[in-house]
């Protein structure tokens, strides 16, 4: 018996054309050991860096918004994923951005990155679009979480399939505002789990959206790791990149955080950005990390999305 996991596609784009044959060619992912129950179909984009006012040309931010706008428009109309996870770094000057060049930019997001009624898209919070930990405001953090519906921590399920939501930099754990509403979060979240999994022991109140399984964990860091040795995907940085050391808290979770995140929410999987190149990290206690690629060509030749069927089940397997 196994929890099913969920079966990946990792599409890359040409730097000069927006949609290549792998969309037209890929489809989502099959396991023939699928039961009744309907996988949820996600996709994963991360660190679109639209530009703003203070950096790069007119022309090369008009360029990088139609590539992008293309892609993923046409990916979208392709596959027809249920959700959408924007993986953080939505905007490249977000933190710097005035009321109406923040303005400027959600209109230009949702125009580009806009879905029809029947999917869900839902942005992660990155330290472009807020800040890194000690340079975040209350202002900076509300002007974010209230445009595109988020917090600290949230739990979105569908389909008896869990995702929990964080805010990397609010996982400094020093007490600060951000850090202490999300470890008040975390620790309601990490109840409802529990819950759960013993339905006796818990009002309806506390329960999940569904039947319990371990939930996947969203962020836009990736979880603490030295560096990116480890990491031999297709799109993966490189070598001289992948050798520079992480610097906690910047580059990477905490390594505190971490250890903590994986004990309180025990994910079946975790997904991040913010390295800008593709990754495939299994941690000592078992857990998969995936890193995803920019979506941005100003950020790397071969940006990619990934699709993900997840079932939130136990099957059982013949050998």
């Amino acid at each position: 018996m196994y929890p099913t996991g969920p079966e990946f596609y990792r599409l890359d784009s040409d730097y000069r054309v927006p949609t290549t044959k792998a969309e037209f060619l890929c489809n989502w992912p099959s396991d023939s050991n699928i039961t009744s129950e309907q996988p949820v179909k996600v996709m994963f984009i991360a660190d679109t860096h639209l530009l703003g006012t203070r950096k790069g040309h007119w022309l090369d931010k008009m360029i990088r918004e139609w590539e992008m706008g293309c892609a993923f428009q046409t990916a979208v109309k392709l596959h027809k994923p249920e959700l959408i996870f924007v993986l953080g770094d939505l905007f490249d000057e977000g933190l710097w951005s005035s009321e109406k060049d923040f303005n400027s930019y959600v209109e230009t997001f949702k125009y580009l990155f806009s879905v029809p009624s029947d999917i869900q898209l839902y942005a992660i919070v990155g330290n472009h679009d807020i800040g890194f930990h000690y340079s975040i405001t209350p202002h900076l953090e509300k002007r974010f979480n209230k445009v595109f519906n988020t917090g600290p921590v949230e739990i979105i399920s569908i389909r008896n399939v869990h995702f929990v939501t964080i805010n990397s930099m609010a996982m400094e754990m020093d007490g600060c505002f951000l850090c202490y509403t999300a470890k008040l979060k975390l620790n309601e979240i990490s109840k409802r789990l529990k819950c759960s999994q013993d339905e006796n022991k818990c009002s309806k109140k506390m329960m999940l959206d569904g039947n319990y399984s371990k939930p996947i964990l969203l962020q836009h860091f990736p979880l603490y790791r030295k560096n990116d040795m480890a990491c031999n995907e297709p799109d993966s940085a490189p070598l001289k990149e992948r050798e520079k050391p992480f610097r906690e808290g910047l580059d990477c979770l905490r390594k505190d955080a971490t250890v903590k995140l994986l004990k309180v929410v025990q994910p079946r999987l975790v997904f991040g950005g913010h390295t800008h190149h593709g990754c495939h990290i299994k941690h000592t206690n078992g857990v998969h990390e995936y890193s995803i690629s920019s979506f941005n060509w100003r950020n790397k030749y071969n940006p990619s999305y990934m699709l993900v069927s997840i079932m939130g089940v136990i099957i059982n397997l013949l050998n």
